[in-house]
């Protein structure tokens, strides 16, 4: 009988952490741990020999660190990865490298009483695991010793953008979101009209992420606050743990930020800010639909598209998690299929 359980390498430096995870993981059921590793270097040849669906990858490690073996991972042998550090709940710029690299996501390692910290996160673990094993990873070409080299030269600097008003792009991401995030707004001129996003991500997280964006993109990106105007040239993402809802007074758009409840499991959810949208931007609006888990967004998107607005959802190609876009393709929901990077060409020409 073929076995159809996915097969995970856990690469952690500490045999109590290698121990816990391996217990954690093979009590799933779907889920066989069938290596360990102590560092990358030995990761490196258990790779080749067992060529495992899953890697579970500390940071903090002897002979060489995590990021720098995700990063060379992803251009020579692409496989998800989930991160398992003290680094992604400490350093939130850590966490956002790592998903830059590639990683699929991550999971914070408890550093007090560890054994039970991490035995609580075990569904945690085991849900992120399942995700990783369906996710797209592809290779990184990488240029020259900086990651921001990838996107340091905007991929269509070569369209003029028409001054517009009462323009609004709204996008929604997930698993995978960042990377695909930065793809788009890093290729897009100053002129572009005001973008907002609901990303799928913890609330420590946002506003480094929004920061990163900053500094390597021509656009102002920020964390959104209460009030912000979405104009020409600005980037507002929503707060973790807060949704984010588009309003209008005039012909001002102006951002609202509500706790209120979870919404398909979620919050900020992409179906609160796209409904929004629909309402107060209709035909004066552009949805894009990026990679991701699960059906948050396709409704509003189906109301965007209902309002007038043009939509735009990933592609299975070029998405490392096919399950949002794919929702609303199934909706009718969509206008245009496109592969990541046609995207910040078709927002331009639509616009």
């Amino acid at each position: 009988m073929t076995n159809t359980k996915i097969r995970v390498l856990i690469v952690d430096d500490s045999a109590v952490i290698r121990y816990l995870l391996t217990e954690i993981l093979n009590q799933a059921g779907d889920i066989e741990v069938i290596g360990t590793a102590q560092d990358p270097i030995f990761a490196g040849q258990k790779i080749r020999d067992l060529r495992p669906d899953v890697i579970t990858l500390d940071i903090e490690m002897p002979r060489m660190d995590g990021l720098t073996f995700l990063g060379e991972l992803m251009k020579t042998d692409p496989i998800p990865v989930v991160m398992v550090s003290a680094l992604t709940q400490k350093g939130c710029e850590t966490t956002i490298k790592a998903l830059e690299l590639g990683a699929v996501d991550y999971v914070p390692k408890p550093q007090i009483n560890i054994s039970v910290g991490i035995t609580n996160l075990a569904d945690d673990i085991i849900n992120k695991v399942r995700i990783a094993s369906k996710a797209r990873v592809k290779k990184v070409q990488k240029h020259g010793s900086d990651l921001e080299n990838l996107f340091s030269q905007p991929r269509y600097n070569q369209f003029e953008l028409k001054t517009t008003t009462d323009k609004i792009i709204a996008i929604g991401a997930s698993t995978g979101g960042t990377q695909a995030i930065r793809e788009i707004i890093t290729a897009l001129p100053e002129a572009t009209p005001g973008i907002v996003i609901a990303q799928h991500m913890p609330p420590l997280f946002i506003s480094t992420f929004a920061a990163r964006l900053n500094s390597i993109s021509r656009l102002d990106v920020k964390e959104a606050h209460p009030g912000d105007r979405v104009i020409r040239g600005t980037v507002l993402i929503a707060p973790g743990d807060d949704h984010m809802i588009l309003r209008r007074n005039g012909a001002m758009y102006y951002t609202e930020i509500k706790h209120g409840p979870l919404v398909n499991f979620v919050r900020p959810s992409v179906d609160v800010l796209f409904s929004t949208v629909a309402k107060y931007a209709g035909e004066n609006a552009i949805g894009i639909i990026l990679t991701g888990m699960g059906e948050d967004g396709a409704k509003g998107l189906l109301r965007m598209k209902e309002a007038g607005a043009f939509t735009i959802a990933q592609d299975e190609e070029s998405s490392m998690v096919f399950g949002m876009p794919k929702k609303a393709i199934e909706l009718n929901a969509v206008d245009k299929v496109a592969s990541l990077t046609d995207i910040p060409k078709i927002i331009l020409e639509h616009i």
